[in-house]
């Protein structure tokens, strides 16, 4: 009874870890599941809130960047938990930068959609490698992975890889708008539409030698 009382304690003191702390394997946690402490939403904030210790997106366009002391990132893993609600659309964003207002320009984007009209489903690398049936369903939680070590980007859905992509040497910009290449920067969740509620907890990251 003692032993599973103190597992128990170690589970609570995991999920409600403060922001920054690392473990002994080198993950990073990001946020600290109750506040927006270390993250900074661009237009329409009240489209972010904080619910059962999840971010919760929830409202017109925005985007909520990591801008907390770990940032910038170049070669790393990182992990989060995803909840989709039926016809949802959101996105995970990396080596992206803090802008006001619009999509990101910089980075690229993991799609977050089990049923959205957009065929480009979750686990996709937006725009330039797509995924059309994920191994997902509307109100569960899902462990998205993102790899990056120098131009390789592993996506990965619950363990399993639904891209692996390698960018190709003197890759151009995809357009004016959208950068679409690797460098280093942050990670940002989107808020895509007053339709789309969408669901992250549990993030964290690790950086790659």
């Amino acid at each position: 009874m003692k032993r599973l009382y103190s597992l128990l304690c170690l589970a609570v003191l995991a999920a409600n870890g403060f922001a920054g702390e690392k473990d002994e394997a080198g993950w990073i946690r990001l946020w600290d599941g109750k506040t927006f402490e270390g993250w900074k939403a661009s237009e329409n904030t009240e489209s972010w809130k904080i619910e059962e210790g999840a971010i919760v997106a929830d409202g017109p366009r925005s985007h909520l960047f990591y801008v907390g002391d770990e940032k910038p990132f170049d070669d790393f893993e990182f992990e989060c938990e995803v909840k989709t609600t039926p016809g949802s659309n959101a996105g995970i964003y990396f080596h992206t930068r803090f802008q006001d207002t619009g999509w990101p320009k910089y980075g690229y984007e993991i799609q977050v959609n089990a049923t959205h009209g957009d065929p480009k489903k979750s686990g996709s690398l937006y725009g330039e490698a797509n995924v059309s049936d994920p191994p997902i369903k509307d109100g569960e939680w899902y462990t998205q992975t993102i790899i990056v070590r120098g131009n390789h980007i592993i996506s990965k859905i619950n363990g399993e890889t639904v891209v692996d992509y390698t960018e190709p040497e003197g890759k151009k910009p995809f357009s004016a708008d959208f950068e679409r290449r690797l460098g280093e920067g942050t990670f940002a969740f989107q808020a895509h539409d007053p339709e789309s509620k969408v669901y992250f907890r549990n993030i964290r990251v690790k950086r790659l030698p």
